[in-house]
């Protein structure tokens, strides 16, 4: 029983060094990543919940669409270290993409289940949606 611990425990630690690689390592804003992400379906759950509208179709779509994140913030460090050839400034900028859209999401899913949320709040996602944008846009 030992040693099949000792296996899984050796994939799990192998699995989460293969993932720190690919995103560029498991940093303070891969954290709020995936927090906001986490949080962003939790909410979103709720809210079905709240609206009677649960459906695991959705609910595995969504799972998909949070997986393809990490999946593109992957691409993102590879494009930075291969072709940029230093630096995280792709990486960095779709983690702030992907933060600012999650957070703007689960705002939307709280104030739909009924919760009142702080303007400051609203406002500093909406701040970073907009520098998103202008990034985007190449200003």
């Amino acid at each position: 029983m030992k040693e099949a611990w000792n296996w899984i425990q050796l994939a799990i630690a192998s699995g989460g060094g293969v993932v720190g690689w690919y995103v560029g390592g498991i940093d303070g804003l891969i954290y709020t990543l995936l927090t906001f992400v986490v949080v962003d379906y939790v909410t979103g759950l709720l809210r079905a919940i709240n609206e009677k509208q649960l459906s695991s179709r959705i609910g595995a779509k969504g799972i998909t669409k949070k997986v393809l994140i990490f999946l593109l913030v992957g691409i993102a460090h590879m494009l930075d270290v291969e072709v940029i050839k230093g630096g995280n400034v792709l990486r960095d900028a779709v983690i702030f993409f992907y933060i600012s859209n999650e957070g703007i999401s689960l705002l939307e899913n709280a104030v739909a289940i009924g919760m009142p949320v702080p303007e400051k709040l609203k406002e500093i996602l909406q701040q970073l949606h907009d520098k998103k944008g202008e990034q985007e846009n190449g200003n």
